[in-house]
């Protein structure tokens, strides 16, 4: 090879980087992957077992919502044993935008024999553990919340859109089951010593205090009954249905551009009017810009055809720090490396992880345990899935987040599909934006 060849592959090397994110595109032509897919109709892990068809409707007019987005998310590394899909729905209605309730997701999961048998073993072992005097687990407190060890890296080279034949080598993920089991309790008789009996009366573990401070779950309330699936012909009209190729986002080496100088606006008046003039222009601009929105709008534009972005434990791209999805994720930013705001390499900077996977979602509703942020929506999705929409009245959001349990509960007895609700965040776009 000739020495400017290598030169030349050297510069190519540098002048771009690969992060973690996983880039979703919609595709009309077949992608291998037959389950995930932008638009069309859900089709269930167990078609014989759907979810309750209560969690497809609006939560403001009680309508059925058609499909957005239905993916393939077995994590084989995080959840062995675990076949995972993700539905995510959304209200057509006009009056419904921009209420809580207009869209949501539902995670279905099965666990194999095998997994829910190894599950198993894990609990009866803690159990075994946990039998111990009130004082042992005084000692190992700080373990019992501080001990568990932090997740291993991404491995990054891997699809979780894949089909289940192909889907061996997701993303590693590291579940971090914790089984918790209260101590034995103390006989009130025996205690004599005063301090003894305070001493039982404290929690024997971390979990025990949440039980104290968290409010009681009352599981004297049944659920409903599902609500069996209308006929297509009672759904909602679906969007057009395509399939979903994927890659890791590729993005330039951008240096920081500078804001365009404002010295050449008032060339009739005097130079020092002029020069102060031109100062106030340029803070004025400065302070006016959304830096936040302009990330955003800059990072999909190096790859502006991605419909989802997919980084399991990962940080979201935000639309918006002000609006109150924003409020609620963007101050834990900082367990991310590059995601902060000082520009620079920080902008194609990846997002592993540094600390805490918690991005301030709040827990899952069906065990309590945190929620991750798993994938998000980008505005390229509203264009393919309204291609065939009349008028200019359509979807109305600049970015959804899904974020879901990090123990991937839910798992039906016996190999049963079991159906969650998870959460969804919508920053809606903003009107008054250019």
């Amino acid at each position: 090879m000739a020495p400017q060849d290598s030169d030349s592959s050297d510069e190519d090397t540098e002048s771009f980087t690969t992060t973690d994110v996983l880039l979703g595109y919609a595709s009309k032509e077949p992608t291998g992957d037959i389950i995930s897919q932008l638009g069309g109709r859900p089709i269930w892990l167990d078609p014989s077992q759907p979810p309750s068809a209560a969690l497809a409707r609006c939560k403001i007019c009680n309508d059925y919502m058609p499909l957005l987005l239905q993916l393939h998310g077995d994590l084989p590394e995080y959840f062995p044993g675990h076949e995972r899909r993700l539905h995510m729905f959304g209200c057509k209605r006009r009056t419904c935008r921009r209420k809580e309730g207009s869209m949501r997701a539902i995670r279905s999961v099965r666990v194999t024999d095998t997994a829910r048998s190894a599950k198993n073993k894990r609990a009866q072992k803690t159990s075994v553990h946990s039998q111990t005097p009130v004082a042992a687990p005084l000692q190992n407190l700080g373990s019992s919340i501080f001990g568990i060890a932090p997740p291993s890296a991404v491995s990054g080279q891997t699809n979780p859109f894949s089909s289940p034949t192909m889907s061996q080598n997701n993303n590693p993920f590291s579940s971090n089951p914790v089984s918790t089991s209260s101590g034995s309790s103390s006989n009130p008789s025996a205690s004599i010593n005063p301090v003894a009996s305070d001493i039982s009366k404290l929690p024997d573990n971390f979990a025990e205090k949440v039980r104290f401070s968290s409010p009681p779950i009352t599981a004297s309330t049944p659920k409903p009954p599902p609500e069996p699936w209308p006929s297509d012909i009672s759904l909602a009209q679906p969007y057009p249905s395509y399939h979903l190729d994927a890659d890791y986002e590729t993005l330039d080496q951008v240096s920081e551009q500078p804001i365009p100088s404002a010295t050449m606006m008032d060339l009739d008046e005097p130079n020092g009017a002029s020069s102060n003039s031109a100062k106030e222009d340029t803070d004025t601009f400065e302070s006016t810009i959304d830096k936040t929105f302009q990330r955003f709008a800059d990072r999909l534009a190096q790859n502006p055809l991605q419909v989802l972005r997919y980084e399991f434990r990962g940080f979201p791209l935000l639309y918006s720090k002000t609006d109150p999805v924003g409020i609620l994720v963007a101050p834990h930013q900082h367990h991310f490396a590059g995601h902060d705001n000082t520009g620079g390499n920080n902008k194609i900077a990846t997002a592993h992880r540094t600390g805490s996977a918690a991005i301030g979602l709040p827990p899952c509703q069906n065990c309590g345990a945190g929620r991750v942020f798993e994938m998000q929506l980008t505005p390229q999705a509203i264009m393919e899935l309204e291609v065939n929409e009349v008028g200019l009245e359509g979807m109305e959001w600049g970015n959804v987040i899904l974020g879901v349990c990090s123990a991937d509960c839910g798992g039906g007895e016996a190999g049963a599909v079991g159906y969650v609700e998870e959460w969804v965040g919508v920053q809606w776009e903003e009107r008054d934006r250019p």
